[in-house]
């Protein structure tokens, strides 16, 4: 609507109406997340989780509105008739630019729970953000290295044991948990250094969604397969907010959590090697897709 406003302009704006939206939310997110807190009586403290929720979905979708007010964006998506607010989803997505946590939260708001990452156990006490993540029951994980576990074997098995305790609460509660199995953002200079065999991705870590998986075997019941694609090439945070990016193209698949998929990653040999395969097959139909696209677009040049 406001995109006729010079690109200064638009940039100024956007990031002001951004940051205001964050702190309006931020703040009582933070006082209710000290009254969940102070009262630890299970019934209570559920209401407050879906209140937090709530509130972190009104701080995603008036982030989309400013979007709208000031860009032009047409998102093309596949998939979404297959999903439900009523479920459990492990969410899992290539990785380009910072601009996908802005494009899953926009395609996926309102189609699934509210989009949560595992985050360390050391960031809870990040201030103000770790109780506020808390609060809005991020799993978080604690991971024994295995130059710890040499010197502590009486401990091996006690992060896995304590992650999926902190999982607990999803037993009732939907929940979708997000993960970028790259790791990091892809750029040509890194697919190089790795010595990637994709055109279009960098290898995808098993290890952290085989725990995920692990970790809430008993509370994930649909892994969401998300594949974006920037037809005008990859842009930066500053490109999406001053509209030079007009279109988004969203693939989703959904595929079921079965016995195959859960197991010991870090012990079980076998699991192990039967995992990597599944992912790495995973991953090769992700960058078949995402060639297919690619081509689709520069044949209608």
């Amino acid at each position: 609507m406001l995109n006729f406003l010079p690109v200064p302009l638009i940039i100024f704006f956007s990031l002001t109406f951004y940051v205001l939206n964050t702190l309006f939310w931020l703040v009582p997110i933070v006082i209710f997340s000290f009254l969940k807190a102070i009262i630890p009586f299970a019934a209570w403290q559920k209401v407050m989780s879906y209140l937090l929720d709530a509130m972190a979905s009104n701080w995603v979708g008036v982030n989309s509105f400013i979007q709208d007010l000031f860009t032009h964006v047409n998102y093309q998506h596949k998939g979404l008739e297959k999903l439900t607010l009523n479920d459990w989803y492990l969410v899992i997505s290539n990785h380009q630019s910072w601009v996908d946590i802005l494009v899953l939260q926009r395609v996926l708001h309102g189609k699934i729970p509210f989009l949560k990452f595992f985050l360390k156990k050391e960031l809870i006490y990040v201030p103000f953000l770790g109780i506020a993540w808390w609060a809005l029951d991020f799993p978080f994980m604690k991971r024994f290295s295995r130059e710890f576990l040499a010197k502590n074997p009486h401990l091996k098995g006690k992060d896995i044991e304590t992650t999926r305790k902190a999982c607990e609460k999803f037993k009732h509660k939907p929940v979708s948990v997000m993960n970028f199995l790259e790791g990091t953002r892809f750029t040509s200079v890194k697919q190089k250094k790795q010595g990637s065999e994709f055109q279009y991705l960098l290898k995808p870590k098993a290890g952290g969604i085989a725990f995920v998986l692990d970790a809430m075997r008993d509370h994930l019941t649909t892994i969401v397969n998300v594949t974006i694609e920037y037809p005008q090439g990859i842009p930066t945070f500053i490109d999406f907010v001053k509209g030079k990016v007009t279109q988004v193209n969203v693939v989703i698949e959904t595929l079921p959590i079965d016995e195959k998929l859960i197991g010991d990653y870090f012990n079980d040999a076998q699991y192990k090697e039967n995992f990597q395969l599944w992912v790495n097959q995973l991953w090769c139909e992700k960058d078949q897709q995402l060639t297919s696209m690619q081509s689709e677009h520069k044949s209608k040049l």
